[in-house]
């Protein structure tokens, strides 16, 4: 038998922001919340489907230094490009972290300066 991700856990400062930017990126709901302690947000089936929740805690310090584990995602309704656009529209912004300039990915961190990447593959939607 072997282990199954149930939950991404992220520290944050401002819940609000980043359950809403999360949701946005990813089609997410919120599922479940502690008013100031933490935000559970996850897709529509909620906790033990195909997709692993995130559990946002509040965390007032300060961000330091680059995320040793970050999120992957890959678009799946549109190409990588316009996923691109979509995802600066909610407010991500592009970052340099010594990738190649030929990368077949995107490099993004999300309003509070999580880095995740965006892959060019494109999935089939769950």
């Amino acid at each position: 038998m072997a282990c199954r991700i149930s939950e991404i856990v992220l520290k944050c400062r401002d819940l609000e922001l980043l359950a809403r930017f999360w949701c946005e990126v990813l089609d997410f709901t919120e599922l479940d919340r502690e008013e100031g302690v933490y935000i559970e947000i996850g897709p529509l089936q909620g906790f033990g489907g195909p997709q692993p929740t995130i559990f946002l805690i509040r965390n007032d310090e300060p961000k330091n230094g680059p995320a040793r584990l970050h999120i992957d995602v890959n678009p799946t309704d549109r190409d990588q490009d316009a996923e691109l656009e979509r995802l600066l529209a909610a407010r991500a912004k592009i970052v340099d972290i010594g990738q190649p300039a030929d990368a077949s990915w995107h490099v993004l961190a999300d309003p509070e300066g999580n880095e995740f990447c965006l892959l060019k593959r494109r999935l089939d939607p769950l």
